[in-house]
């Protein structure tokens, strides 16, 4: 199957103007996010001479692509996701099977989890999307609504993402302790915003209205879930920190001066 990443990359944002530019050891968030990109194996062994493409919605983001050598495209300034962005895309492309979402905002994105969530889609002839989780440990993050939570089936199928705290421990089994070392009890699984999706499925997605489920949690993947449309889910071993913040930005930056 041809695969390919696509970073959607949108200029404006509501918490941290312009956060795709901001720089960290001389590399703006945006490259951050697109050498990780690179280095998945998805990438490196793909037969495209753009493996990764950026698709921008504003002229500088395209000039900022174009500087550290990227591959950028420009998209519609009115697209109403990052989905919707990767299906404008996807409409350039009429060879590729498979597309993988990666935020732009993700500048320490795992490369694994790139080729897990290609890998869970490719694994399962039967799913139209795929996505990755990771194991929860700690009771504050399992409560807390901006951690999206997902339930999955036995065959890594997704059943429902919430931001509340499901599954639900009524009984108080897993006690009220904080700790989220590695032999804590797995409490749930977080959700984390990569997505990969088969062609057709993109195209449809992209073109249906906001669900009930979707409008009330705010979660795109519910409109997928409402429709009956399958979801594969890949497991991964931790999340990686976005940059939705100031305070987000100052700690990655911190990180990456503390690399070097």
């Amino acid at each position: 199957m041809k695969i390919q990443i696509v970073i959607p990359a949108r200029l404006a944002s509501s918490r941290l103007p312009e956060k795709l530019l901001l720089r960290a050891g001389g590399k703006s968030v945006l490259q951050h996010t697109y050498d990780a990109a690179m280095r998945s194996q998805t990438a490196i062994h793909s037969d495209s001479s753009s493996p990764v493409i950026v698709a921008v919605d504003d002229d500088r983001l395209y000039d900022e692509v174009l500087s550290f050598g990227g591959h950028a495209v420009r998209t519609s300034v009115d697209c109403a996701s990052g989905t919707d962005r990767v299906a404008e895309v996807a409409t350039q492309q009429p060879q590729t099977d498979i597309f993988v979402n990666v935020q732009g905002d993700e500048p320490e994105i795992d490369p694994d989890a790139i080729d897990r969530v290609a890998t869970a889609l490719c694994d399962d002839a039967n799913a139209e999307m795929a996505t990755v989780v990771t194991p929860i440990r700690d009771h504050q993050r399992m409560q807390d609504p901006a951690c999206v939570k997902a339930v999955f089936d036995d065959a890594m199928r997704a059943i429902y993402f919430s931001r509340a705290p499901i599954p639900f421990d009524r009984d108080g089994k897993f006690g009220t302790g904080h700790g989220d070392g590695p032999d804590s009890p797995v409490l749930g699984y977080q959700h984390l915003g990569l997505y990969a999706y088969r062609r057709e499925f993109l195209t449809w997605f992209a073109g249906q209205t906001c669900g009930v489920l979707e409008s009330i949690e705010r979660l795109e993947q519910l409109r997928a879930i409402q429709a009956g449309r399958r979801i594969a889910i890949g497991l991964v071993d931790a999340a990686t920190p976005g940059i939705d913040t100031e305070e987000d930005f100052r700690q990655f930056a911190d990180r990456v001066e503390t690399a070097k």
